[in-house]
């Protein structure tokens, strides 16, 4: 369960690395992808599991390839 965790953490902080490398703050970030501002912030600490759906909308959403956020 501990690498589930670790992975968790670690799209949250490139996560918030891309969300922040664009100007945006949390509440705008989740306007800009339909989602909650409270859930943004579970993803970004490691908290909220991530769907692959909600992976591809964010993505979008920084205009990023899904790629970029498991690259080191």
């Amino acid at each position: 369960m501990s690498d589930l965790i670790n992975i968790q953490k670690r799209f949250g902080q490139r996560m918030r690395a891309l969300r922040v490398a664009k100007g945006l703050s949390q509440e705008e970030f989740a306007a800009n992808c339909g989602l909650d501002r409270t859930y943004i912030s579970g993803v970004e600490r490691g908290k909220r599991n991530i769907s692959l759906k909600n992976i591809e909308v964010v993505a979008q959403s920084l205009g990023v390839k899904i790629s970029e956020f498991f690259e080191e």
